[in-house]
């Protein structure tokens, strides 16, 4: 009888996984299946692999023009950078910070150091009380007289910082913030995915300000006594921040893309299969695995792991997989244009490393200055020359730049950006302008999300040889889609295998 490790590979060699998607996610998942011997085709229906992570040339440069960064919590991004040889070319952003605009009767100012989620854990601090005014801080300071609820907690964000600190915190801190980073109002995310925590602590605390000074306590614990004190200012972001500037994101030299080509030539050594410009178009159980039907040619396939976006995902996988509800999901619509622009004036960065907005007081919801954020876009261009991106659309409301023409939507953004940053931005300072529209995942902080996903993840287990990915699972961002990508590939391959074997 032949040694059962000895048998276990060969059934690897001989088992074919099908990935249906090339994003992140079908290429992580593609990854893990490869490296223990398995045959694997990945199938992405585009003609580029990455998804939501893809580079283009703008202006002669090659810039990101979807996900700029990703999250350093868990350390799971940079540990799949170091296994591509990628982790010396990991940085941190600049700490300037970010500006909020749209502020009723100050117009933009910098957005408060302080905070979780934008809500403040001292409404009296300077730069809080310039967002929220002498009548919002009074307001906010309520929250501090007003008794815990012991009895259940507040789901919604929306409701629980409007009950405990007004209007003002609420529509000048904290929706800024859900919108440029979640595409969605603070009414629809859950407090307890969003804020881990936060209730609890605001029972124990007796105020929400206080739960918010715990949390960031317990995150970013006191430096030793013998430690340098840090001068450089927290980044901004919906993530609770820690003291290093940059902890809270990186990115990568020469742009994200860098991830993905780096997954696609790992895959390439190992003898996976990498398509572009197949569509797959269903999928039918045969006996001991599946048929994958494409616009071109039917595979057969052990297993089967869909990589896809929601809407495409639950059509495809409905028919095969019972109880799975294939209802369009809700899907908010953004686009990202992306500027190089001639403008000396914006040498200083006069509004930090980006701008969100107060909803409704701009068109865009929020601007990133690409060439105060990362040096490594700054050195890439010439004196005096910027990339701005410029971002349109959030949850229920369609871009301002979808019915408009490329040209047209790089005026607006021109026009949006000059608006933002506070300085003149003539048609003539634009160099070249490049758009990118995204059908963005539902966020996983929204309000019954989990529910759902729970649902769709035990209707698809329940499946032999079939598995599902993606950040509608996930919920967005590499650091959850990754090891998302890996958990779903180790259990479909294990099952592959050992069903074989």
């Amino acid at each position: 009888m032949s040694d059962p490790l000895e048998r276990l590979a060969e059934h690897a060699h001989e088992s074919h996984v099908v990935v249906a998607g090339g994003g992140v996610s079908g290429l992580v998942a593609a990854l893990e299946c490869a490296k223990v011997g398995m045959r694997v085709t990945v199938l992405e229906a585009s003609d580029a692999f990455g998804g939501v992570v893809r580079s283009a040339e703008v202006g002669g440069l090659t810039l990101d023009v979807g996900a700029e960064s990703f999250a350093t919590r868990g350390g799971i991004v940079r540990e799949l950078l170091a296994e591509l040889g990628l982790d010396d070319q990991v940085v941190p952003p600049n700490s300037a910070g970010a500006w909020v605009a749209g502020v009723p009767g100050v117009g933009a100012v910098p957005l408060p150091k302080g905070g979780v989620l934008g809500i403040p854990d001292n409404p009296w601090a300077p730069d809080v009380r310039r967002v929220i005014g002498w009548a919002g801080a009074w307001r906010a300071y309520v929250d501090r007289l007003r008794p815990p609820l012991t009895i259940g907690h507040q789901r919604s964000l929306g409701a629980l910082v409007r009950q405990r600190m007004g209007a003002r915190v609420l529509d000048r801190l904290v929706a800024p913030v859900t919108s440029g980073v979640y595409s969605a109002r603070p009414d629809d995310i859950d407090v307890d995915l969003a804020a881990p925590g936060l209730n609890a602590a605001l029972t124990r605390t007796g105020s929400l300000g206080g739960a918010v000074a715990e949390l960031r306590a317990a995150r970013n614990p006191p430096a030793p006594a013998d430690a340098p004190a840090s001068d450089v200012p927290v980044v901004e972001g919906a993530a609770p921040r820690t003291p290093a500037p940059g902890g809270a994101v990186e990115g990568i030299v020469g742009g994200m893309s860098r991830l993905v080509d780096a997954l696609v030539a790992r895959l390439g050594d190992l003898g996976a299969e990498l398509r572009t410009g197949v569509t797959v178009t269903g999928l039918a159980p045969r006996d001991g695995g599946w048929t994958v039907h494409t616009d071109d040619e039917p595979l057969d396939a052990d297993a089967v792991i869909v990589a896809l976006p929601e809407g495409i995902a639950r059509r495809l996988l409905a028919p095969v997989v019972p109880n799975l509800d294939d209802s369009e999901p809700i899907a908010p619509v953004v686009e990202v244009v992306t500027l190089v622009v001639d403008a000396p004036a914006l040498d200083a960065a006069p509004r930090g490393t980006g701008v969100l907005t107060v909803p409704g007081s701009h068109v865009a919801k929020a601007l990133t200055h690409s060439t105060a954020k990362w040096d490594w876009v700054r050195d890439a261009t010439e004196p005096g020359i910027h990339v701005v991106r410029v971002s349109f659309g959030a949850q229920g409301e369609e871009p301002a730049t979808a019915a408009l023409d490329d040209d047209a939507a790089g005026a607006l953004a021109l026009s949006e950006a000059a608006a933002l940053l506070g300085v003149a931005l003539a048609p003539s300072a634009l160099r070249a302008s490049h758009r990118v529209r995204y059908v963005q995942s539902q966020p996983g902080a929204a309000i019954g999300r989990a529910a759902q996903t729970a649902a769709a993840r035990g209707a698809v287990r329940a499946v032999p040889g079939l598995g599902a990915t993606g950040a509608w699972l996930s919920g967005t961002g590499l650091a959850q889609v990754i090891p998302d990508a890996r958990a779903e590939a180790d259990r479909v391959r294990s099952a592959a295998l050992w069903h074989r074997g």
